[in-house]
């Protein structure tokens, strides 16, 4: 067999990772948590400014958050994220994937196209993380340059392919952005984070018709270019 054909962990845990939707309620222990999260810190960054700032909630904490944001959800209260993350207008071939991935999605949780209450219900999820034990949020110092957000990022897959490899699911998720006045609150923010995303962290409940969803990814001819 060669090296190419042999199983490779890090492959399993890139590839097998997907946005979950439906968690089990079954607790996740705060030494794995501190062990990914110590894992996942390896993640470069620029000088080494590791720009990341983690909050860990669980318990009565999570509930509150949880309870306040979907009841602002439910309301059809304006949402206030500090950062625009995505575009103003949409073209192919991006718009093309994302209504996939939205479509796909709506499908399998009962929603059709045209019932906006049911979308909105269906949003709504995202502020309980999806019935995930474990809520992350994560925030950034507003002063930093993008090069800091580009290492966020790499942090936060850090943390979704780690999880990955013990067996955990996650879900990341900028809705949780959008209400950073009550995260600032409930978590005692200092003024000068800013709320990047949340994410969902914990067991996928095999019976959520949403977690089924496999997203497409494009051929490497239509994205890479090789050189010789």
């Amino acid at each position: 067999m060669s090296p190419d054909t042999l199983a490779n962990p890090v492959d399993d845990a890139v590839t097998s990772r997907r946005s979950i939707r439906g968690f089990l309620p079954r607790p996740v222990s705060k030494q794995q948590l501190q062990h990914i999260l110590a894992v996942a810190s390896r993640a470069p960054s620029g000088s080494n400014i590791q720009p990341w700032r983690v909050y860990a909630l669980s318990g009565s904490t999570l509930d509150a958050v949880k309870s306040e944001l979907t009841a602002l959800h439910v309301a059809h209260a304006p949402t206030a994220p500090e950062y625009r993350y995505y575009a103003d207008e949409w073209h192919d071939p991006y718009l093309d994937r994302r209504r996939k991935a939205g479509w796909g999605l709506y499908q399998l949780a009962g929603v059709s196209r045209g019932d906006h209450e049911a979308a909105h219900r269906q949003r709504a999820r995202n502020y309980q993380f999806f019935g995930a034990p474990v809520g992350l949020i994560f925030t950034i110092d507003r002063t930093l340059g993008r090069g800091a957000w580009l290492d966020v990022g790499m942090f936060l897959q850090n943390v979704m392919v780690v999880a990955r490899g013990h067996g955990l699911d996650t879900c990341a998720q900028a809705a949780l952005a959008n209400y950073p006045d009550v995260l600032r609150r409930h978590l005692g923010l200092k003024d000068s984070e800013l709320v990047i995303c949340g994410m969902a962290l914990g067991h996928a409940d095999p019976d959520e018709p949403t977690n089924t969803l496999v997203t497409e990814r494009e051929e490497l001819d239509a994205f890479v270019t090789f050189l010789d």
